[in-house]
């Protein structure tokens, strides 16, 4: 059972601005099973896994094979025959779904609406630059990414900010409200460190590469009221979304940007921060390396790169643990998760140009400003949700 101490926040406390989509009691009813029922997966049926792993399908594998699993792929084909596992994946794979078909219902019948919102925020402003001709990356192009359909970058009507309207008001429940009203736990989150632990690094010209709707830069441009931020992705729902967003939110210092990280065409050596927030796992893994070497490319000497992920997979992590991470690669439509998570994030930078003894390497948890629904009973990992993230990065 799930105690009243560990029921999320209701959707209501999410955080509203100037082109969030509005939402009627059913809608918001149901926002709310499935934020309650995304809790109930995690802190209830998940831990059934490692029970399950423990007590039947690892004891079983051993048995037959006379040895311990050897990889996270013989732990997944074991685990899955296991009914229990095969019911916490169907449920939770159905609850992406539902969250998806809840947030595109409740955008498309106001699709005109929402346009016609940003528009008037947008209308005039030069710090919005769309650009028509950009061929949307193939590796993008062919995912939906975590079941939403037609991703990020998908137009259905002229001004279209539905798919940006839909992740906004959706991540809330995915998250369980644990990013916080704005769901902008991870930008407050290392905008707080990094002033903390670097107070004498005041950057001039900051990049965020794969902004989306921006609400992880919008708390760094914060944070640098002086600084230059440019915000940059492929998909120009978001970017409309993002730009009307941050101006309603009274944040005048980003530039929002229609272009690929892979080949942005930014001088050499012209931003002090480049900045990346649960992105590089959806991308490619030739588009991962040459990015890594345009953000070397790009940043001064003395300059600081830093990416927020999920932990990596490596020697330390017990194979369980890998194979749980690994679910959302098979059932979430993230096809590059596995490969990701898998590489060594030094030896990435290190061939992109930094120096080995310039890595950074650190752990930190969303910054959430929501004081309900935190105070869980105990802590319960929600492997590939939870917002405690590996930050990793380098200094020029």
């Amino acid at each position: 059972m799930m105690s009243k101490e560990n029921l999320p926040p209701v959707w209501n406390r999410v955080g509203k601005h100037g082109v969030f989509p509005e939402a009627n009691h059913d809608e918001i009813a149901r926002y709310n099973f499935l934020a309650n029922l995304n809790r109930y997966l995690a802190t209830v049926v998940s831990p059934g896994n490692k029970i399950a792993y423990e007590k039947r399908v690892r004891p079983k594998f051993q048995a037959e094979r006379d040895r311990d699993f050897e990889t996270r792929e013989e732990v997944r084909e074991a685990m899955k025959k296991d009914p229990h596992y095969q019911a916490w994946s169907a449920l939770r794979r159905s609850s992406m779904e539902m969250r998806q078909q809840a947030g595109r219902s409740l955008v498309l019948h106001q699709a005109n609406e929402l346009a016609e919102k940003a528009e008037r925020l947008n209308q005039g402003k030069d710090t919005l630059k769309l650009n028509p001709d950009l061929e949307i990356p193939h590796y993008v192009r062919v995912v939906d990414h975590h079941c939403m359909p037609g991703s990020y970058y998908t137009e259905l009507m002229e001004g279209d900010v539905t798919a940006a309207a839909n992740y906004d008001s959706g991540l809330f429940v995915t998250t369980t409200g644990l990013l916080g009203r704005m769901n902008d736990g991870g930008g407050r989150a290392i905008s707080q460190w990094l002033k903390t632990e670097h107070p004498e690094f005041q950057p001039k010209r900051i990049l965020d590469i794969g902004c989306g709707l921006g609400h992880n830069v919008v708390p760094i441009a914060q944070a640098y009221p002086d600084a230059e931020v440019i915000a940059i992705d492929v998909a120009a729902p978001m970017l409309r979304y993002g730009h009307a967003r941050a101006q309603d939110l009274g944040v005048n210092n980003i530039t929002f940007i229609q272009m690929d990280g892979a080949n942005s065409g930014f001088a050499d050596r012209s931003f002090d921060w480049i900045q990346t927030t649960m992105f590089l796992h959806e991308t490619s893994s030739k588009s991962l390396h040459r990015i890594g070497k345009e953000i070397y490319r790009m940043l001064k000497p003395g300059g600081l790169t830093l990416h927020i992920e999920q932990p990596q997979y490596s020697e330390d992590m017990e194979l369980y643990e890998q194979f749980i991470r690994d679910w959302d690669a098979y059932y979430n439509n993230e096809p590059f998760w596995s490969k990701m998570h898998d590489i060594d994030v030094k030896e990435l930078l290190t061939k992109a140009g930094f120096k080995e003894e310039a890595f950074i390497q650190i752990a930190v948890k969303a910054a959430n400003d929501i004081a309900e629904g935190q105070q869980a009973e105990k802590t319960v990992e929600d492997y590939g949700r939870s917002p405690i993230w590996n930050v990793f990065g380098a200094w020029k």
